[in-house]
């Protein structure tokens, strides 16, 4: 191990190895405004219980983190988004993964599901939200910033 380092250094050449780090991008979409804004939120297909998410994804070789998050969007639930918002990040064990945040608001489109991700999607206004993750999520997070701004 390299000092102060998360990295294995090569005793014979000093090349520094660090960590495989993926990173993965999560959206909290957002329609309307005031007492008539909702927010979409999706079951996945290996959610166990009926809970109910924000959308996510990992970032593809090439892309930036809103090309990411429009890419995600549409392919699990083909709508577009605009005004695609960083919000915040959360380091996830599984698979190495660095989350990061956003928000997005709603651009075009039906939803049509990608039924081998998800289960169902809806909008949600913030007086009727299903089971959500819990406190220690970065989806949380992002629904429990949109409720407060209410």
């Amino acid at each position: 191990l390299a000092d102060n380092e998360r990295a294995f250094v090569c005793p014979a050449c000093r090349l520094m190895n660090f960590p495989k780090l993926s990173p993965a991008i999560i959206t909290l979409v957002t329609r309307g405004e005031g007492d008539d804004e909702e927010a979409l939120l999706a079951r996945g297909a290996n959610f166990q219980v009926p809970l109910y998410s924000c959308l996510a994804g990992f970032v593809e070789p090439g892309e930036n983190l809103e090309q990411a998050v429009a890419r995600e969007v549409f392919e699990e639930v083909g709508i577009t988004v605009r005004d695609v918002t960083y919000v915040a990040s959360q380091p996830w064990p599984f698979p190495n993964s660095l989350m990061l945040g956003f928000t997005a608001r709603y651009g075009s489109g039906d939803l049509v599901l990608d039924e081998k991700e998800i289960l169902d999607a809806k909008w949600y206004r913030r007086d009727e939200l299903p089971m959500i993750p819990g406190s220690i999520s970065i989806a949380r997070r992002l629904i429990d910033l949109w409720m407060m701004r209410g």
